[in-house]
């Protein structure tokens, strides 16, 4: 059967594999769109399974948060090379993917990939570009933040996509959410995030496994340099203080002024605007992390 060059237009726009690809689908089957569709979704699974162990550690990571600031997501969608990272076509893809997950409420990953788009699911979505890059694509993970109470959902992405942060910061007062000094704050905030990289908000939030390495590193450190063993513990303590410092976000030098914490920071905003402030919860992407 003769495939016409309007028949694989029409496929390639429903399902933006390559030209190549959509007529020899067509061909097998007899110019039936729709199994035409079917096919390649099976092609692309196989595709995309013969990807799947290569590396993919490049990409980008991207946001989306809703026009009232209560709602956002942080994503990261990975490929192999930074030659299509910073494709448009790959960059128009991993933004569709974020609009479309963001706007169905998926809380986690397979919720996401489980979302129907176009004419299958996220996942189908995904496979159906690997065809189209030829590299092995990974939708890898996400942060859903929907707020409770007054405050705001922020986000910020650095360096192309390479480092993204999503924040949630609450108040007291509905007023203070929509105040300009309060959303400049947050989003000051998003920025310090993004270049200090806090590992909790306080001290209570620091993984036990990390603060036990930190203590190991500084009692060897101490032992190498001579330190008597009963003066040992005071200052591993001393160290560990420093450590929570430059790792507790509450108690980081804030980015924009070293000489106050982001504490004073919230106190004091918080103060102007009579009102309390609380980051209540945070994460940030490192790009293949």
């Amino acid at each position: 059967m003769s495939i016409t060059a309007s028949q694989v237009k029409e496929l390639r726009d429903r399902t933006n594999a390559g030209m190549m690809e959509c007529k020899k689908a067509l061909q097998q089957t007899d110019g039936d769109i729709e199994a035409a569709i079917k096919k390649l979704r099976e092609a692309g699974a196989i595709k995309a399974a013969k990807k799947a162990d290569r590396a993919a550690k490049e990409g980008m990571v991207a946001s989306q948060i809703d026009s009232d600031s209560k709602h956002g997501i942080l994503a990261e969608v990975n490929c192999e090379t930074d030659f299509v990272a910073k494709n448009e076509n790959f960059q128009g893809f991993v933004g569709e993917l974020v609009n479309v997950v963001a706007a169905s409420g998926a809380t986690d990953l397979e919720a996401a990939n489980a979302v129907s788009h176009a004419e299958g699911t996220i996942e189908d979505f995904v496979k159906a570009k690997v065809i189209e890059l030829g590299e092995n694509l990974q939708f890898r993970r996400l942060t859903r933040y929907d707020m409770e109470g007054s405050g705001l959902v922020a986000s910020y992405i650095h360096l192309g996509g390479k480092v993204g942060v999503l924040v949630e910061v609450g108040c007291e007062n509905d007023a203070t959410a929509s105040n300009d000094d309060f959303r400049f704050m947050v989003k000051d905030l998003t920025l310090h995030i993004a270049a200090l990289s806090p590992a909790g908000i306080t001290r209570e939030d620091i993984p036990a496994d990390l603060i036990e390495t930190e203590k190991e590193i500084a009692r060897k450190e101490l032992e190498a340099r001579g330190v008597p063993a009963d003066r040992i513990d005071g200052a591993t303590q001393g160290k560990l203080g420093k450590f929570y410092a430059e790792r507790c976000l509450l108690e980081q030098a804030f980015v924009k002024d070293p000489d106050i914490t982001v504490a004073n920071l919230l106190e004091t905003k918080g103060k102007d605007l009579g009102d309390t402030l609380t980051i209540r919860r945070f994460v940030r992407y490192a790009l293949g992390e």
